[in-house]
């Protein structure tokens, strides 16, 4: 078996979207359009105990993949919600953003391995997201977390360095940098920033000037997974547009935080951009 792509629908961005026309869908409803326009599977958040059921079954009546994020602030809240994620069962992997923004150096190389360690002993892909305000927040930290962990597992989301480093164009220098973490792909978030917003909408056909940027990095992310994968492994890129205050908006003074672009067409024009990428790099 060759190695598949896994394209998933982050529920956090099915949040207020267009289509749904102002009307306030049930669980349900978000999981048949996920699964009706073409996506594999769903990033999410771990279920309660009495919804468990529940989850279980819309994933299963429409054949999805299931992923959930957690927002760890120490090795015990990560060894806890990993005990949560086994007694649900099957979680695809876990994408953490590790809530620990000011803890640098060997503290944080220390709680970077436990968690590490915690995710081979439950058996379940923990991947740590590059994200404003966690534990991996700065560019230059993180490439030095990565050359001590070299088999760190990251969530690759540059949209956060871009907009966090006011990049409006890529320097040889930051590129650099943002390549050194590409060996280290285990994950993709979809998401696109200017240096002034960390959302934008990305122009049909390609055309925005930092488009070819973040395909660039995707294409090289898989790239190097590809590199290490099992034949029998399973890619995953998360589309995850999200809503208002990371959707453009206007009126926002007036607190309506109305939507100036189709998050909805976004993400549909993001999952071809993906499949069309990945089937570029496998031929």
């Amino acid at each position: 078996m060759n190695n598949q792509l896994d394209v998933q629908m982050s529920w956090w961005a099915m949040g207020n979207l267009n289509i749904f026309k102002g009307n306030v869908p049930t669980d349900e409803e978000k999981i048949a359009l996920i699964a009706t326009s073409g996506f594999d599977g769903v990033n999410g958040f771990l279920p309660s105990p009495e919804k468990a059921d529940y989850w279980k079954h819309l994933l299963a009546k429409h054949d999805l993949s299931f992923s959930v994020n957690a927002y760890p602030t120490s090795y015990e809240d990560m060894a806890v919600f990993l005990e949560r994620a086994k007694a649900f069962g099957g979680i695809d992997f876990i994408n953490a953003q590790v809530m620990q923004p000011f803890l640098t150096g060997q503290s944080a190389i220390e709680l970077l391995k436990g968690i590490q360690q915690l995710s081979r002993d439950a058996g379940i892909p923990v991947f740590i997201e590059t994200h404003r305000g966690t534990i991996i927040q700065d560019l230059m930290r993180t490439v030095e977390y990565v050359r001590e962990l070299e088999s760190l597992p990251l969530t690759i989301d540059f949209s956060h360095y871009i907009v966090a480093g006011e990049m409006h164009t890529v320097s040889q220098k930051a590129d650099e940098l943002l390549h050194a973490l590409l060996s280290n792909t285990s994950s993709i978030h979809t998401r696109i920033s200017n240096g002034e917003q960390i959302q934008i909408d990305p122009g049909e056909e390609k055309s925005h000037p930092m488009f070819s940027h973040f395909v660039k990095w995707w294409g090289s992310g898989m790239k190097h997974w590809m590199q290490q994968a099992n034949r029998s492994d399973v890619f995953p890129v998360v589309i995850e547009l999200g809503p208002p205050p990371y959707a453009i908006t206007s009126n926002e003074s007036s607190g309506r935080n109305q939507e100036i672009s189709d998050r909805w067409q976004q993400s549909l024009y993001l999952q071809h951009v993906v499949r069309e990428l990945w089937s570029t790099i496998i031929r």
